[in-house]
């Protein structure tokens, strides 16, 4: 095959594939998460404090509290990555088209101005938290070889898209750039229902902990016998 045909090839067969695979993953985390809350809540679910779980939901949407906590410059990029992470994938005119060859729905896209500087930004965002991981303390302590590897492979698709569109600054033959981006991007598709990533959907189940965390009558008292003996009672 030449590599016009596997650039072809990426953009149908493979990217339906590949697409499908990462819908269906997440379509599964939803259901599951919606089964155990309803299967193990019941009809305990009316009696949750909902106003106060989309209060904190809705303050978790833009997390200024949160971040002022932490460490603000790392959590506010990080917090920034998330949104140019998911913008730019899915509002970029030239994905619209095969999402809607391959998904059969349509989206407003991002004017290219904007496109160009979200990836850019994302690109920044991405080498400024891979850079905490590797030389901060606390982030280096936290970090696995697979948040690495995640930040990688997000990096990835980002690049090549970006000089795959702009030929003035590749400096490979754009088929080649092209092919690589689709395929990076499509082994992203695949890993984002299998690691953490998979929280662009759970993200909402996360702000669910009041619900989940809620206990039967005096099994409050049978888990701390079950952790400390009846006698630890006081």
């Amino acid at each position: 095959m030449s590599i016009e045909q596997w650039i072809d090839f990426a953009k149908g067969p493979l990217f339906a594939l590949t697409s499908m695979i990462m819908v269906l993953g997440l379509l599964r985390h939803i259901v599951i998460q919606v089964y155990e809350l309803v299967a193990g809540k019941g009809r305990r679910l009316s009696a949750a404090p909902w106003r106060k779980i989309l209060n904190e939901g809705l303050g978790w949407a833009i997390p200024i509290k949160q971040i002022m906590k932490g460490t603000p410059f790392f959590s506010s990029v990080s917090y920034l990555f998330h949104i140019g992470v998911i913008v730019v994938p899915v509002f970029l005119a030239d994905h619209i088209v095969l999402w809607e060859k391959t998904l059969g729905f349509s989206l407003p896209s991002l004017p290219s101005g904007w496109a160009d500087f979200l990836t850019i930004f994302t690109v920044a965002c991405v080498l400024v938290l891979l850079g905490f991981r590797l030389f901060g303390d606390r982030q280096r302590a936290m970090s696995r070889l697979t948040d690495y590897v995640l930040l990688l492979l997000i990096l990835l698709p980002f690049v090549t898209g970006f000089l795959a569109s702009h030929s003035g600054m590749n400096p490979f033959p754009w088929e080649t750039m092209m092919l690589v981006h689709l395929l990076s991007a499509e082994l992203l598709f695949l890993v984002i229902p299998f690691t953490k990533l998979a929280h662009i959907v759970l993200f909402v189940f996360d702000r669910l902990s009041a619900v989940h965390w809620q206990l039967r009558p005096g099994a409050g008292d049978k888990v701390a016998d079950a952790l400390f003996g009846k006698e630890a009672r006081v």
